[in-house]
């Protein structure tokens, strides 16, 4: 190993926190440059990379029409306080707002923050300020972030085993998983067996959340990942969306969408949700906006949610919210998305990925479940049998793929994965969405050379 690799790794150990996720590896992975859908070890080879930061980097690495506008706004006006306006912040609520008007028909605004779950926290307040309740739905499988609030609604208890009780712990509801479905139906004759379970929650006041007598439930909103994220990039059945909102409007609980991770085109639209036939009362975002560059983070409300008599000044607060680096580049992608006709161009290309992973199901018995939608797409890794988990698998190949030893013709690459799911078995695809036919043939041909050096059939 590079001795300058070394003495990194040496000072991570001795002075960083290992509280967070790049410790996940072992050991940790130093990178020292990027470019398009590629990273770079300290010996120039090149890592095509299948994730792009969590679906943060939507717009390919060092992107040099976003990196531009970056580099004109440090020259200009680089820092502002918050409680002063700059032409980028009102110019990107307005495109956002009028995305909603136009297509929608609905009005709303748009209150920035830093990171996703910081804004995950703010939409918490404008559902308590509204509702007066405390409590929320939320599914399982869901990640909305690790803060306190956050992770109230998150549902893996490992994030909150170690700070006490929360007891505004969201009610976990199932959610649509089909290839693994927790009431073990099939997708064809089940009807949408989750949402009637769903529904039986409000057949009486025993069901613990209503009160018949009133009319009330005791929840404020059910959060979403319309498409789940860390939970294995699964994709709801049809109609099962649009019904959860019927039943949710029907009791008068809030609808909010996470598309922190899935927003900005990540499935084929600008935000997830559109995929479905519902319009949420909230919905936040954060990552893909700035294309990971400098954080900018948000959610959008209705009017009625979020007007100034409602949630007046100083209801919400972050230093660096609405940050000007930030404004600047979001409003550089979301102009980007309005210039061209970037959905059918990522369903084309997803299609073709989706194809591709297809024919890996075809040859390899461990390749479980496939899907897609867009550029959002998972390889769902299994025993022989093509339905028991393997973990072990996913793990082993996350692994050999960041050694960077893989020969394709006179090159050496790496293949950079990420792995989600309830048993942590899924490996999740969140590639640039400009990548091209020859850069995904050559990560197919790189996933199954790791297939192949991990004793796979």
């Amino acid at each position: 190993m590079d001795r300058k690799i070394i003495e990194i790794l040496d000072k991570n150990n001795k002075y960083c926190s290992h509280g967070d996720t790049v410790n996940y590896a072992d050991p940790p992975k130093v990178f020292e440059g990027c470019d398009g859908s590629f990273l770079f070890d300290e010996h120039g080879t090149a890592y095509l990379d299948w994730q792009m930061w969590y679906s943060a980097v939507n717009f390919g690495y060092k992107n040099k029409r976003i990196s531009d506008v970056l580099r004109k706004q440090i020259d200009t006006l680089p820092q502002l306080a918050s409680q002063y306006l700059h032409k980028e912040k009102v110019d990107l609520a307005e495109i956002i707002c009028k995305y909603m008007e136009d297509k929608y028909g609905v009005k709303g605004r748009v209150h920035f923050n830093v990171g996703g779950a910081q804004a995950v926290e703010d939409s918490i307040k404008v559902v308590r300020n509204h509702t007066g309740k405390t409590h929320q739905f939320a599914f399982m499988g869901g990640y909305h972030g690790r803060t306190l609030g956050a992770s109230a609604i998150t549902s893996s208890y490992r994030y909150r085993r170690r700070f006490g009780n929360f007891a505004d712990r969201a009610h976990f509801v199932p959610y649509p998983y089909c290839f693994r479905c927790p009431y073990d139906m099939k997708v064809e004759t089940c009807d949408t067996y989750c949402h009637k379970e769903f529904e039986k929650l409000f057949e009486t006041e025993y069901q613990s959340v209503w009160d018949e007598k009133s009319g009330q439930c005791e929840f404020g909103a059910f959060y979403i990942e319309p498409v789940q994220g860390t939970g294995g990039y699964i994709i709801p059945p049809e109609g099962y969306m649009q019904k959860l909102q019927a039943s949710l409007k029907k009791r008068n609980v809030l609808l909010v969408a996470d598309e922190i991770q899935m927003g900005v085109y990540r499935t084929g639209k600008l935000w997830s949700w559109e995929n479905f036939g519902i319009v949420p009362d909230i919905f936040v975002f954060g990552k893909a906006i700035t294309n990971g560059l400098n954080p900018l983070s948000g959610i959008w409300a209705r009017e009625e949610l979020i007007s100034p008599e409602k949630f007046p000044p100083g209801s919400t607060h972050s230093t660096f919210a609405s940050n000007p680096l930030g404004t600047s580049v979001a409003l550089e992608v979301m102009k980007m998305t309005q210039e061209h006709d970037f959905e059918p161009q990522i369903r084309e290309r997803g299609a073709y990925f989706l194809n591709r992973i297809q024919e890996l199901k075809s040859r390899w018995k461990v390749v479980g479940d496939v899907s897609g939608l867009g550029l959002a797409l998972r390889i769902e890794l299994c025993e022989n049998d093509g339905y028991t988990a393997s973990r072990k698998l996913a793990d082993r190949m996350f692994n050999e793929g960041l050694k960077g030893d893989l020969i394709v013709g006179d090159k050496k690459y790496g293949l950079v994965l990420d792995i989600g799911g309830y048993q942590k078995n899924v490996i999740t695809l969140a590639p640039s969405l400009l990548i091209s036919e020859e850069e995904i043939d050559l990560g197919i041909h790189l996933f199954e050379m790791l297939l192949r050096r991990c004793g796979a059939e």
